[in-house]
């Protein structure tokens, strides 16, 4: 399975909750920063960004990056350090 960093940039109505659905669909997923989550699935990035992109507005902004393994990270949200850790060494099993 691959791990994807989610982040987003919604500019005029904010409809946050469809896009929070569509991510909390995902088997695995935690969000560490108040505009990016972390999911893990057997989709590609297009599939990621295609499927959220229906829960957005036209003019919304979205980005899907892949990650590595490696990372490093402060001030996260409460728990969420936990679970990006969780999703990134199953991801180097």
């Amino acid at each position: 399975m691959a791990v994807y960093q989610i982040d987003y940039d919604l500019r005029k109505q904010r409809n946050y909750q469809a896009l929070y659905d569509r991510l909390k669909s995902y088997s695995a997923w935690c969000r560490p920063l108040e505009s990016t989550w972390v999911i893990e699935t057997t989709q590609t990035a297009s599939q990621v960004r295609d499927y959220l992109k229906g829960a957005i507005d036209p003019d919304d902004g979205i980005l899907v990056t892949r990650l590595s393994g490696e990372a490093a990270w402060a001030n996260l949200r409460d728990g969420a350090s936990r679970a990006l850790k969780d999703l990134l060494e199953r991801r180097a099993a």
